[in-house]
């Protein structure tokens, strides 16, 4: 059943057409993710700072080094501020913005901020240029304390690389950074830019000539950035972005003589993150070839090329081998923080999609020819699904819909804000009194995506749950063109051809909207989509349950019959009805709950059964 279950709903998402959209606001989500970054801030806080619950903190970063590092962000839940992560998000932020900043309308300026305020410490974490402060704070004294950064008494130290304690894969991500960011300033701020570029120079010129694994020198950062997968894919992603920025041809050439034996023609990955760059290498070579911007090396990069597009294949479920997926479709990698790897691989897909229709070309899979509308249609599929459109009908961006995490793993959300009660908050308070609270956060964290479900599409929403409820800050940095990209759709976008969803043929009649109420409670039912399977018909149905009684209702029970498939959003009880989700516990006045049912039949009859009015 469940194999089932997930070859429908992977069906039904890659049918719905762009121009429905689930209904979902991607411009008011873009907003959000956007302000995510600003809650992550450390440093002196600016007079426009919009998350008005921070304060400043970590003022004295790097003084016992005799270097000012001030400011930068913090990467997720906690208070460190690991490097690596750091300039992965600033890249792909400054790639969204280079993709799809025309489509950002008013929030460009915001992203643009985002992307300097980690720029701007990036430049201080690199006093010389073979000098990289990759890190401050430690991990493990950070995480005995529960402390909202602006109260922190854990260790403030600075960890560096140099020429004696190497570390070609922080240094080749923090160069990546900034020749990105370099070109998102190039024509707003001429003489940032070229700052950022001598920084991105130097830093790749210190990560190639003295290799070896940051992490080897900076031991703390092992059980919590690891890396894994080396410094070689970091290497060819520091110059590929080089060579984006400045057209230089050794950088062009250290692409071309180095694939082979860096990996960027030898691995088809089926992840992109943090760690392993080799697919997002692999695309910018790709677009690169496809660009005309090859020069001597079309071979070479046509291998790249290939492993792109297994790559994409993969996520497709068009490849040999193929990404894994839940029963509702979305791409699972790992339990620990898995939409990650759903956001970068969202981007990368999008990305592609844009160029593939720009060279009109198709995406050649094990299975055959894909076309570009069908990886912009599974991309916006994995960001619809992020966005409520699942079995549990829950938006794993928080502060977006009417159903998203409460208790995130967050020291800042989840202790209440310095500047409502000044109060100093302990190393080891903050655990008895705010991280075990059973409550919901007193700040909310808008914008954040969460570490999200776990492979069977299940979600707990609870603080200790960190695998699923802690966010960070590279889960949003992709999303950001991601949902420029849907929220543009065909207007404005003259940097490429524009890319159509198609509209698939309907395959039966819609049945019509159904609307019941039993005073004081009103239901309404549609039909949100439907496909054909082994040569039956199923649909999927939206129930939409709302509290019309000017009072809060508990002890909820719905009778549903005329039902012939599984149901999300609803708990059965030993009686044969449906009570309220395990994860609410009443229905306020003039609040709404969702859930969703398939099968091949019309609409379920769905009516109140009991209910008690607080």
């Amino acid at each position: 059943m469940a194999k089932f279950i997930q070859a429908a709903l992977f069906l039904l998402t890659v049918v719905v057409p762009l121009a429905l959209a689930g209904g979902h606001d991607y411009g008011q989500a873009l907003s959000k993710s956007i302000l995510f970054f600003e809650a992550q801030r450390s440093g002196y806080l600016p007079g426009n700072q919009r998350v008005n619950w921070r304060g400043n903190s970590g003022l004295l970063d790097g003084k016992a080094s005799g270097v000012d590092l001030v400011g930068g962000y913090y990467d997720a839940g906690d208070n460190v501020k690991f490097g690596l992560p750091m300039a992965f998000t600033v890249t792909m932020m400054s790639w969204s913005i280079l993709e799809y900043g025309s489509q950002m309308s008013g929030e460009l300026g915001h992203a643009m901020d985002a992307v300097k305020w980690g720029t701007d410490y990036l430049i201080k974490a690199h006093p010389e240029p073979r000098v990289l402060y990759g890190e401050v704070g430690d991990g493990n004294t950070d995480h005995y304390c529960w402390q909202r950064p602006e109260d922190m008494t854990t260790s403030r130290s600075a960890y560096r690389i140099d020429v004696n304690n190497p570390g070609s894969d922080l240094a080749g991500e923090t160069a990546a950074a900034m020749a990105a960011a370099s070109i998102v300033f190039h024509r707003s701020n001429p003489a940032y830019s070229r700052e950022l570029l001598t920084h991105a120079h130097q830093l790749f010129d210190f990560a190639d000539k003295y290799r070896g694994k940051y992490d080897s020198s900076i031991s703390v950062a092992q059980k919590y950035y690891r890396s894994v997968s080396g410094y070689a894919d970091e290497l060819l992603w520091a110059a590929a972005w080089l060579y984006k920025a400045t057209n230089e041809p050794y950088y062009l050439n250290y692409l071309g003589e180095n694939g082979d034996a860096l990996g960027g023609t030898g691995w088809a990955m089926t992840e992109f993150g943090w760690d392993v760059k080799y697919a997002g290498v692999q695309t910018l070579v790709a677009m690169f070839l496809m660009g005309g911007k090859a020069g001597g090396h079309s071979q070479v990069f046509g291998k790249y090329q290939e492993k792109a597009e297994k790559f994409m294949c993969s996520c497709m479920g068009k490849a040999n081998q193929n990404v894994q997926k839940t029963p509702g479709g979305l791409i699972f990698r790992q339990r620990w923080n898995n939409l990650q790897f759903v956001t970068s691989a969202s981007f990368l897909l999008t990305v592609y999609s844009d160029h593939l229709t720009s060279a009109r070309k198709d995406l050649q899979c094990a299975s055959g020819s894909v076309a570009p509308s069908e990886l912009l249609a599974f991309a916006k599929s994995q960001v619809d699904y992020i966005l409520g459109d699942n079995p549990r009908a829950t938006s794993y961006m928080v502060g977006y819909g009417s159903h998203f995490p409460q208790q995130v793993h967050h020291r800042g959300s989840s202790i209440v804000s310095i500047k409502v009660d000044p109060s100093f908050v302990s190393c080891r308070g903050g655990y008895a009194t705010w991280f075990s609270r059973k409550a919901s956060d007193p700040n909310l964290l808008t914008g954040a995506i969460v570490g999200g479900p776990d492979a069977y599409d299940n979600f707990a929403d609870q603080r200790d749950n960190y695998e699923q409820t802690e966010p960070a800050t590279y889960n949003n940095a992709p999303l950001l063109g991601v949902l420029a990209r849907l929220n543009g759709g065909h207007a404005a976008y003259s940097q490429l051809l524009p890319v159509e969803v198609p509209l698939h043929k309907p395959i039966a009649a819609q049945p019509k909207p159904v609307s019941t109420s039993t005073a004081p409670v009103e239901i309404n039912q549609k039909e949100t989509a439907s496909w054909v399977s082994n040569g039956k018909t199923y649909y999927r149905y939206s129930a939409i349950v709302t509290n019309k009684s000017g009072k809060t209702i508990k002890n909820f029970n719905l009778t549903v019959s005329k039902l012939y498939g599984p149901v999300w959003g609803l708990t059965k009880t030993a009686g044969g009805s449906y009570g309220l989700p395990k994860w609410v516990n009443s229905l306020p006045a003039d609040k709404s709950i969702e859930f969703v049912y398939i099968h091949s039949a019309p609409i379920a009859d769905v009516s109140v059964s009991s209910y008690t009015l607080a």
